[in-house]
């Protein structure tokens, strides 16, 4: 079945002052007046490798006007810091809102609350359109769209930076409102192997079994009900077929309310513990040497259906809703995304496997979030955002034809166009691949470069885009001067085609695992057929 993308742009954020610019929470309560409103100051310290940044510019953008408040440069000591926030405003019900951001031509940054350094949104609100995340005291980190302060003549889906939020209400000054740099040298994830260990030509995923190797008792029975992946920290529910088939939301509500006493838990689990894995923890677990179910062997897992299990991720409806989710198909770890043709994803129709999951990914595998922000319903991908965030700008341009995945540390041919053939010859083109070829000129040699396996060329996902394709377009020109432009990450990155990587499907070896360039699912298709290839090392 061919892979189809969900036909429409993504929903922006909009704040009260119109165009666009980052959520806000324009709506929150109602600000009280005076003649002399008092003020707030915000301030933090910038860091690359635990070290002090200095010279990055951190921006105030003032979301209810879409206007840059001030900019400031971080000291020697790497530290920033405003004063003179503003906290009142003449609408009705709205409150002030401040977003900070940084700059600094080569680097990637996260925010990191000094208050809250893992992130957690226990405490957050998200409010009624403009729709945002907000916190009533202090400043959260959040993600936000910023397509109203940009052109983008490719006319793609969006850009979004991470940002920390302020709602500028009487008394609220933050400190510890910090910030950390990347540059692709200190990646903030790492990428397990595929699993694959056949080979079936030369320089294909069994061969180099790129990323990082799994340790021998990769999944640990805990004699309670759980199970832990030693390779990832994720600790999984035993029974994989505790739920019946069920349809989305009541799936999300199911595992949430999971307890130790249910499903033969015994480990003294609370409700609020378990959750829905997103797509990237369901990725997690998928041996792609395996088969019938795709899981690796003498795993300790009861009930395991061969059919479609959902996830909590949706696919990117914009702020509106999304009417399909994410899905794996548990038999050889196809995706799911067939909304215009067997609606097997359909979050109000389809019936599918529910599985459940817990705690944090710290293993040697450090899992990524799946990039989705916008929540659909309780306990979902885009309420929890679990996992290592995307630092923005994502991706860095070397200059020399290639550019570096400050998430991963992977450096990637940046023309996408370049290498189209069948499996066997783009394995073949990539194994030659050197400077001087696809607009390289980074002084690579043949055995430089090699395919992506499915996990490597999985990761480069981005949930809160509804074409990847266009967005690896994109390229934004910024509308405020203190704010800098962005490049397109790669050069015509084709639409709707599939993309090879080195993996062979085990269930059926004469087909491997490509990336559909629209909606980035995971999808098999013969070795035969004519396929684009990047190339990665």
């Amino acid at each position: 079945m061919k892979a189809l993308c969900v036909v429409g742009c993504a929903v922006l954020l909009a704040a009260c002052g119109g165009g666009g610019g980052g959520g806000g929470g324009s709506n929150i309560g109602i600000q009280s007046g005076s003649n002399s409103p008092p003020t707030n100051t915000a301030s933090g310290t910038v860091t690359f490798k635990g070290l002090p940044m200095a010279g990055a510019t951190v921006v105030a953008y003032n979301t209810n006007t879409n206007t840059v408040f001030a900019t400031a440069s971080t000291d020697a000591n790497g530290n920033y810091s405003f004063s003179g926030l503003t906290t009142s405003c003449t609408a009705p019900g709205c409150v002030i809102n401040y977003q900070f951001f940084v700059q600094k031509t080569g680097y990637a940054f996260n925010p990191v609350m000094a208050s809250n350094p893992t992130g957690d949104r226990s405490k957050a609100l998200w409010n009624a359109p403009g729709h945002a995340w907000y916190v009533d005291i202090g400043a959260i980190s959040t993600r936000e769209d910023y397509n109203g302060s940009f052109s983008n003549p490719s006319g793609g889906t969006g850009i979004e930076f991470n940002v920390i939020n302020l709602n500028s209400t009487s008394n609220n000054s933050i400190t510890g409102a910090n910030f950390e740099a990347f540059d692709g040298s200190n990646p903030t994830v790492s990428l397990a192997a595929s699993g694959q260990t056949a080979s079936y030509a030369a320089g294909d995923d069994g061969v180099l079994k790129a990323g990082t190797a799994w340790p021998a008792a990769r999944f640990v029975d805990n004699q309670d009900g759980t199970v832990t992946d030693t390779l990832t920290g994720l600790v999984w529910l035993r029974t994989a077929g505790c739920f019946s088939p069920t349809q989305w939301a009541d799936a999300v509500a199911k595992v949430n309310q999971l307890t130790s006493g249910s499903c033969g838990l015994s480990d003294g689990s609370k409700v609020g513990d378990w959750r829905m894995p997103n797509v990237v923890e369901l990725e997690s677990v998928i041996d792609a040497s395996a088969s019938s179910p795709a899981l690796p062997a003498g795993h300790p897992f009861t009930n395991v259906s061969q059919g479609i299990y959902w996830t909590s991720t949706s696919y990117y409806g914009g702020l509106v809703g999304s009417p399909n989710a994410w899905a794996i198909r548990m038999s050889d770890g196809r995706y799911i995304n067939d909304n215009a043709g067997s609606s097997l994803n359909v979050k109000a129709t389809a019936s599918n496997a529910v599985w459940a999951v817990k705690g944090t990914s710290s293993g040697a595998v450090k899992l990524r979030a799946t990039g989705a922000y916008v929540p659909y319903a309780d306990g979902d991908d885009g309420s929890l955002q679990r996992g290592a965030a995307m630092p923005a700008p994502r991706m860095k341009d070397n200059g020399d034809g290639t550019v570096t995945d400050t998430v991963t540390g992977l450096i990637w041919l940046k023309k996408a166009d370049c290498i189209r053939q069948d499996w066997a010859g783009s394995l073949a083109a990539i194994g030659a691949l050197a400077s001087g070829q696809c607009g390289l000129s980074d002084g690579s040699k043949a055995g430089s470069w090699r395919m992506p396996n499915r996990k490597e060329l999985e990761s480069l996902s981005d949930r809160a885009q509804n074409n990847m394709a266009a967005h690896f377009n994109e390229s934004f020109t910024s509308q405020v001067g203190s704010i800098a432009s962005q490049p397109a990450s790669f050069t015509n990155f084709m639409q709707s085609e599939f993309y090879w990587t080195s993996s062979t499907d085990a269930a059926s070896t004469t087909l491997a695992w490509t990336v559909y360039s629209c909606d980035w699912g995971v999808y098999d298709i013969p070795k035969s057929n004519v396929g684009y290839a990047l190339a990665v090392r």
